[in-house]
């Protein structure tokens, strides 16, 4: 009902040559070429989003609000919003999602999971006596 505009731009780049060993903290769009050892987690305060293309592997947990995969992920997956799993997309572990999409060839060796976000409640005080 009350749809957030998630950022679509990438604000950096893991080139596919790049080894990275140790968690990785971003905020706002990042694509990730090449290979992580380690956790790569968004800033929870601000949209983010995450691509994982073809070429990637990470050995870690993975928490963004929209998450695009291509790649190999071994370890849980959380998406606050959108994840988004490609014809080439392989994750060996639990996936946790408000909103999925998932084409043909995708795999998930692992537990779905559907997170229910807490929606805004409105209420209408009529009567506030």
């Amino acid at each position: 009902m009350f749809n957030r505009k998630t950022k679509n731009t990438i604000d950096s780049l893991i080139g596919a040559t790049t080894v990275i060993q140790g968690d990785l903290h971003f905020k706002g769009g990042l694509r990730i070429d090449g290979h992580i050892r380690g956790n790569v987690v968004a800033d929870l305060e601000a949209s983010s989003m995450l691509i994982i293309s073809e070429q990637a592997k990470i050995d870690g947990e993975v928490r963004a609000a929209h998450i695009v995969v291509n790649g190999v992920i071994h370890g849980p997956v959380f998406s606050s919003e959108l994840l988004e799993l490609q014809p080439k997309a392989q994750i060996f572990g639990d996936v946790h999602y408000k909103t999925l999409e998932m084409l043909s060839g995708a795999v998930v060796s692992g537990k779905l999971s559907h997170d229910l976000a807490q929606e805004p409640v409105l209420k209408l005080a009529a009567n506030n006596a």
